[in-house]
């Protein structure tokens, strides 16, 4: 494995990562706050750092083998929170706390450490929304639609980045096509979000931060009381609509789009999975809010946290702490089930999760009828049982993780039901969790919150990508 290639297409990464500095610094300058020469000078501690490592390492170009990919995919993440985190770190914030702030809005996970959103400089709070737009669709399949102008073949790069039902997957005859395309959908998005924010009432600057953060599915808002400080119901059903759509596989979208075939929308199993999740979790906590003696939460904020946990945007609208505890546990299963494949929303992906349930139900009528010849199938087509088996293993390593992660964040002192729920909420990407977590994480230890960084970056990798480099084999290759 020669490491000079990675070194230089990682230098290019970073190099083009820091161009995620320059918006802020434009937005410093229109409000005037005072981040100016953070963002400024993290631009030039960025860019330059990516500089000396292109130049030390050019003329090395090849195609990336597998191992390159999870090797670039891993520590390109890890990298890029680290640089993500340098002004949160220069504008005051511990080096744990802004690594964990850097973590978590590049994760798309939503987790924050910070209150009194409404008094911070616009830059800062515009760059939190940025980073996670720029997290959400991935820099990494960014980075490959431009590849091919630098010379440098990114295809593993992309089948590592992107896991799921769209691993490896062409919508386009090209890779670089394929990112494009995907890029398209995703700014277009955003765009129309924020153009719908606007009309409903938003300032221009809380209409883009907010289309940053809805399309992405990651829930960082400007202001302390997220989606609930606008109080306005157009906008709540704007954010309903473009978390659904975020949350529903980039795939589908582009045939949509692409190929003018809108009823493949209605032909998908997942898709419909997964809306019959949201409609099951919030039909259950509307039923447990009737019969609670301490919950008396209106119909439309269930409805909105509902879709909001489930798609692991991790948005609010009001207080959900107020409501009957069991609703709060109620949303988190459903945030485990997560979005569809191929989305930019985290938890164990609808797909995997119904090929669970159509797998142990075909085992289930074995059990009755031993003879009978079953198929596995979603939809109209058949699934292999090593994709059957694959998912298991993927599920009982999910399940291994949280409770080595929920274990030792324990340990750290956190009480057993806020640890849940922070693990939970962060290795889904979620965000807020129960307990002393609801709000901010900002009482959790130093160690506790790195412990949620490593489950907010396994949980974006979707644990495999990162836990292969922990195997002897990989590296006798």
């Amino acid at each position: 494995m020669s490491f000079k290639p990675i070194i230089n297409l990682f230098s290019i990464l970073v190099m083009f990562f820091s161009l995620s500095f320059v918006l802020p610094m434009v937005v410093s300058l229109i409000y005037k706050d005072s981040a100016l020469s953070i963002f400024s000078s993290t631009f030039f501690i960025v860019f330059g750092l990516g500089a000396l490592g292109w130049f030390t390492s050019k003329g090395s170009k090849k195609e990336l083998d597998q191992n390159d990919g999870f090797i670039l995919v891993t520590f390109f993440w890890l990298i890029l929170a680290i640089a993500g985190a340098i002004p949160f770190f220069l504008s005051g914030m511990s080096f744990v706390d802004a690594f964990f702030e850097s973590m978590s809005g590049i994760t798309t996970t939503g987790a924050t450490v910070i209150s009194g959103l409404d008094n911070l400089p616009e830059s800062i709070l515009f760059y939190r929304q940025l980073l996670q737009w720029m997290g959400g669709m991935g820099l990494i399949v960014l980075a490959v639609a431009v590849m091919p102008l630098l010379g440098i073949g990114g295809g593993q790069l992309y089948k590592t980045e992107i896991p799921g039902a769209m691993s490896g997957q062409k919508l386009t005859p090209t890779i670089s096509g394929t990112a494009k395309a995907l890029w398209a959908i995703y700014l277009g998005l955003t765009i129309v979000c924020a153009i719908l924010y606007y009309l409903g009432g938003m300032t221009s600057f809380d209409a883009i931060s907010h289309s940053l953060s809805t399309v992405s599915i990651g829930g960082f808002s400007t202001h302390d009381a997220s989606i609930g400080y606008f109080n306005s119901n157009f906008i709540e059903a704007v954010c309903i609509i473009f978390m659904l759509l975020s949350a529903l596989s980039f795939s589908l979208h582009y045939y949509a789009i692409y190929t003018k075939r809108p009823l493949k929308y209605f032909y998908d199993p997942e898709l419909r999975f997964f809306i019959s999740i949201v409609f099951v979790i919030f039909i259950i906590s509307l039923l447990i809010n009737l019969a609670s003696s301490q919950s008396n939460a209106p119909i439309s904020d269930l409805l909105f946290q509902s879709v909001s946990i489930v798609t692991t945007t991790g948005f609010s609208v009001a207080d959900s702490s107020e409501w009957a505890p069991s609703i709060g546990f109620l949303f988190l299963i459903g945030a485990f089930i997560g979005a569809c494949s191929g989305s930019v929303g985290g938890g164990v992906k609808s797909y995997r999760v119904l090929i669970m349930i159509n797998y142990a139900y075909i085992n289930l009528m074995k059990m009755v009828h031993p003879n009978a010849v079953v198929s596995l199938k979603m939809g109209v087509k058949n699934i292999d049982n090593d994709v059957a088996t694959s998912v298991w293993g993927f599920f009982s390593i999910y399940v291994i993780s949280f409770m080595i992660l929920l274990l030792g964040l324990v340990m750290t002192g956190l009480d057993f039901e806020s640890s849940f729920s922070a693990i939970g909420a962060c290795l889904n990407n979620l965000g807020p969790g129960l307990g002393e977590v609801s709000q901010t994480y900002g009482s959790v230890t130093p160690a506790g919150k790195s412990i949620l960084a490593l489950a907010m970056i396994l949980g974006r990798l979707e644990i495999f990508t990162l836990l292969v480099l922990l195997t002897p084999m990989f590296w006798r290759k």
